[in-house]
């Protein structure tokens, strides 16, 4: 477990420093506005935290929980619906299936680091418009 947390941290840190040199380099040229660069390095960390922060919250809240599907929940109606459409059970590798899959055991390293830097750089990217 330690591994993992420390690898996607590495991962995590790596991402937004490329990302904080890239807003600096193209930055560099107006030496006085540094706007961009921190609506970059706001931007990467709100992503970064949507990733590893908001998603298990997110999926917590629609009722994809560690101890199954909660009673009266998104996720219910959502598991209840899928259900039906499939005869009776829901299939495997269904977006239930894997959104429960993810609610009660999490996101593995890999896909924590990819969910990461893809939303990560596109917080970067969108914090950079919106300084500019």
């Amino acid at each position: 477990m330690g591994k993992s947390v420390a690898t996607v941290a590495i991962i995590t840190l790596l991402i937004i420093g490329c990302t904080i040199e890239g807003a600096a380099a193209k930055d560099h040229k107006s030496e006085g506005d540094n706007g961009s660069v921190i609506g970059t390095v706001i931007g990467a960390t709100v992503g970064a935290g949507l990733a590893l922060v908001g998603l298990p919250v997110c999926l917590g809240a629609l009722g994809f929980t560690g101890a199954g599907i909660a009673a009266g929940s998104v996720a219910a109606k959502m598991m209840s619906a899928a259900a039906i459409a499939n005869g009776g059970g829901v299939a495997a590798g269904s977006t239930v299936a894997v959104l429960q899959s993810i609610g009660a055991a999490g996101l593995s390293a890999g896909a924590k680091a990819g969910l990461t830097a893809a939303l990560g750089a596109a917080g970067a990217a969108s914090g950079e418009l919106l300084s500019e």
